[in-house]
């Protein structure tokens, strides 16, 4: 409990880089931009979470986000492990869908995992961004991304914990930025839809 306390306490402190992320993402998104997220296991829920509040909703209406989750279609990733082996599985995602001035945000307990430095380093062939949640640094991961978010702590559980939290401030941020980004809610939010009503 002590060193999850800790671990957020540095969160705490270190919100102004998740702010500035916050800002990054949200011009980028709002101007047409693409955000790629990937990881493993609990990495992976963790990108696919993220995805999901923007590209749906978090702190209420706003206009969908498009950001795209590689962990998220097991046909495709079953196909690049097949073909071209795991390390490649994101890596080759990158490829096909990055575009320069994307964001690829990668998420890694560890940040050794082969296969999201792969994706790291296949973000600057497309000129993309590569960013990264690890855990302690110095890792592999971070050190090939442009920007990095690092949690202090030797356990992955608590790592896992604390990039949950990160996401959700994250989301935060970009929420705030983007609706003073974007027209009024009234102009671009979509009407809600009623069960019975004709689509």
């Amino acid at each position: 409990m002590r060193q999850l306390e800790y671990a957020l306490r540095r969160l705490q402190r270190d919100a102004g880089e998740l702010h500035d992320w916050g800002v990054h993402l949200a011009l980028t998104l709002a101007r047409g931009g693409r955000l790629l997220t990937a990881g493993n296991g609990g990495s992976a829920a963790h990108a696919q979470h993220l995805v999901a509040e923007l590209v749906g909703r978090f702190d209420g209406e706003r206009a969908p986000l498009p950001a795209v989750a590689l962990t998220a279609d097991s046909v495709i990733t079953s196909a690049l492990g097949n073909d071209y082996g795991y390390d490649e599985v994101f890596a080759r995602q990158v490829r096909a869908h990055g575009r320069p001035g994307d964001v690829v945000l990668l998420l890694s307990t560890s940040g050794t995992s082969p296969n999201v430095v792969a994706a790291a380093r296949a973000a600057r062939e497309v000129g993309a961004s590569a960013w990264s949640m690890t855990g302690p640094v110095p890792n592999p991961l971070a050190a090939e991304c442009d920007r990095f978010f690092a949690v202090p702590a030797p356990s992955t559980q608590i790592v896992q914990e604390v990039h949950q939290v990160a996401v959700h401030v994250l989301c935060g941020f970009i929420d705030e930025v983007v609706r003073s980004v974007l027209p009024a809610e009234a102009e671009w939010a979509e009407p809600a839809y009623a069960p019975g009503a004709a689509r």
